[in-house]
């Protein structure tokens, strides 16, 4: 059959005061089995299991460029959770942030006998040719977030530009018309690079003066952040709003804020949504606003069950994308929440059990 887009229904922006978002990062370093518990809990299927899944346990490697931070850590868990329901032996490399191992990982993985590789985030210079050689072999991939050009790849990601541009709707009401701003980002990771182009639309749209650039990735982001934006707030310290589009970079961004005690004058926007994130933003004093993203957790699930559905040969779509929500501090505040099991009540929204699901797959609830 025919691969075709995933058609999603559209998020309705107004029933929540807030936006849409994900997570960027890196990875690798030693390669560890599934088996870690997580709170995460499947419901029965009722369906008969088609082939491979028919004929006992499936073997699938998970590459990733970083499990490091709080999403990603989440991310990681709704995975493996998703793979023991299955039935599915899964093996994960995490390359902490080192793009060389994660080529090196993926290329273990290939030799692995995996029947299946997802690939979570990762920059095409360095994994593409694995990926390419992947597919020759006949190993089904999967990638979430990466910029990739081998066709028979499934694409699996969220709505990136969508979801800043929902933020910058927030932070332009916030800071309003030409504003001295600040903005923290790195090049290189699809899903930032694609926030980048609405950031630079929205500059135009709203007048505003960016007064700095900085940011990396790192395996410590939020920590190695906070030096580089307190230097730029330094010189700085007349910017209304920063933009932060990854939780790491906003954590950082957050700290420094508050290090120089501009936490009164400066807000924060930033993106993704974590137990650690909303505890964050519900501080007494926090200056971060504003953020949008998905259920970590949930997105790591669906990531499996889309390399299950393909390598059952049920997917029939070249791409998958994750609705995301928008947050906003106010909201977190108001309705007292404290945590993702809440956030979940509270916003329905985040539950993605509908996406890239079959009866014969157990579903992960969160």
């Amino acid at each position: 059959m025919s691969r075709v887009r995933l058609p999603l229904a559209a998020l309705s922006l107004a029933s929540v005061s807030a936006l849409v978002l994900s997570g960027c990062s890196q990875s690798s370093d030693a390669s560890t089995k599934t088996g870690s518990d997580t709170a995460a809990s499947a419901s029965a299927a009722t369906g008969k299991k088609p082939a491979p899944f028919s004929k006992g346990t499936v073997k699938v490697a998970l590459v990733r460029q970083s499990g490091a931070g709080d999403y990603f850590e989440q991310w990681g868990n709704g995975a493996q959770a998703q793979a023991k329901a299955l039935g599915i032996d899964l093996t994960v490399y995490d390359a902490q942030a080192d793009n060389a191992k994660q080529a090196t990982d993926l290329s273990s993985a290939i030799n692995s006998g995996a029947q299946a590789i997802i690939v979570d985030h990762g920059f095409p210079a360095t994994i593409q040719p694995e990926i390419d050689q992947a597919v020759k072999k006949g190993i089904k991939v999967v990638v979430y977030d990466v910029d990739q050009t081998n066709k028979s790849v499934v694409s699996t990601e969220q709505d990136d530009a969508s979801m800043a541009q929902a933020v910058l709707d927030v932070m332009a009401k916030t800071v309003g018309k030409n504003a001295k701003v600040g903005y923290v980002n790195v090049a290189g990771y699809a899903a930032l690079d694609k926030r980048d182009s609405v950031w630079k639309k929205a500059l135009t749209a709203n007048g505003w003066t960016q007064e700095f650039k900085v940011g990396k990735v790192t395996d410590s982001t939020a920590t190695d952040n906070v030096p580089l934006v307190s230097a730029a707030l330094t010189q700085h310290s007349d910017v209304t709003g920063v933009f932060a589009p990854y939780d790491e970079l906003a954590k950082g961004t957050v700290l420094a804020v508050q290090n120089k005690k501009l936490q009164s004058k400066v807000k924060v926007f930033g993106a993704d949504v974590s137990n650690a994130d909303i505890q964050n933003m519900t501080a007494a004093g926090s200056p971060w606003v504003a953020t949008a993203g998905t259920d970590p957790s949930a997105v790591g699930a669906a990531v499996v069950r889309t390399a299950a559905l393909e390598l059952a040969g049920q997917l029939n779509q070249s791409s998958v994308e994750f609705p995301a929500v928008a947050i906003t501090r106010d909201f977190l505040v108001k309705n007292k929440i404290e945590n993702m099991d809440q956030l979940r009540t509270a916003l329905p929204a985040l539950n993605l059990s509908k996406v890239s699901t079959a009866d014969w797959i157990p579903n992960v609830a969160h």
